[in-house]
C-alpha cells in the first residue's frame, strides 16, 4: 500500500513537471498570428510576392506590439503627435483596407467604430493581415480583383491594388516603425532577439 502510493505521488508530480515544461515552451500569446513569419510560398506570383509583403509587417507588428504597458500606449514625443494607442488605431485602419481589398468588399465610410481595448485591437490587427495573406496564397485571389473601394452614400471610389502597395500596406510599415521608436523612448525598448530578416526569435 505505500509503495502504491509513493509511485502514484511520483507519477503526479513528474506530470505537473511535464505539463509546466509543455506550458514554457509554448510561445506567448500563440492564439495570435505571426509570432513566426510563415513559411514562404514554394511560387512566385503577384499574389504571393503581396502576401509575403503583408506576413512581414505583420510579424514586426506582433513583436512592436508585445509587452506593451499603459504607459507605452499613452506616450508621444510632443503634443502635437499622436500617442502610440492612436497610431496604433490608425494601423488597425489601415489593416482593415488591406484585407477588404483582398476580400473584394468596399469600406464604408462614415458611422460609429465600436470601442476596443489595445489587446482586441491587436488581434483584430494581425487577424486581418493574416486573412488578407492567406487568401492571398490561394488560386482563389487575382489581385487585378483586389481593388480598394471607398464607399459613402454620396460616392464610391475604387482604385487598383497597386494604392493598396504604396498606401495602406506601406504606411502601416511606416507606422509600425513609429511605435518602435515611441515605445524606446517611453523607456521599453522591444525584445532584442527579435530578427526581421529571418522572421524569428533569436536563440
Amino acid at each position: 500500500m505505500k509503495s502504491s502510493l509513493i509511485v502514484l505521488l511520483s507519477l503526479i508530480i513528474m506530470t505537473n513537471l511535464f505539463a509546466q515544461n509543455e506550458a514554457q515552451t509554448d510561445p506567448p500569446h500563440s492564439d495570435l498570428p505571426y509570432y513566426e513569419i510563415p513559411a514562404y510560398p514554394e511560387v512566385y506570383t503577384p499574389e504571393t510576392v503581396a502576401a509575403r509583403m503583408i506576413d512581414g509587417l505583420g510579424f514586426r507588428y506582433y513583436w512592436v506590439t508585445e509587452g506593451l504597458r499603459a504607459e507605452d500606449l499613452a506616450f508621444k514625443p510632443n503634443e502635437d503627435a499622436r500617442t502610440s494607442e492612436e497610431t496604433l488605431d490608425h494601423i488597425l485602419g489601415l489593416t482593415n483596407v488591406i484585407v477588404n481589398s483582398v476580400k473584394q468588399v468596399p469600406n464604408i465610410r462614415g458611422g460609429e467604430r465600436p470601442v476596443l481595448t489595445f489587446e482586441e485591437k491587436r488581434k483584430a490587427t494581425l487577424e486581418n493581415l493574416k486573412t488578407a495573406s492567406d487568401l492571398l496564397k490561394t488560386d482563389a485571389v487575382s489581385l487585378q480583383d483586389c481593388k480598394i473601394i471607398f464607399q459613402n452614400p454620396e460616392r464610391t471610389s475604387e482604385f487598383p491594388f497597386w494604392n493598396n502597395i504604396n498606401g495602406p500596406i506601406a504606411d502601416a510599415i511606416w507606422h509600425t516603425g513609429q511605435v518602435v521608436s515611441f515605445r524606446r523612448s517611453a523607456g521599453n525598448p522591444f525584445n532584442s532577439k527579435v530578427s526581421v530578416f529571418s522572421g524569428k526569435l533569436r536563440e
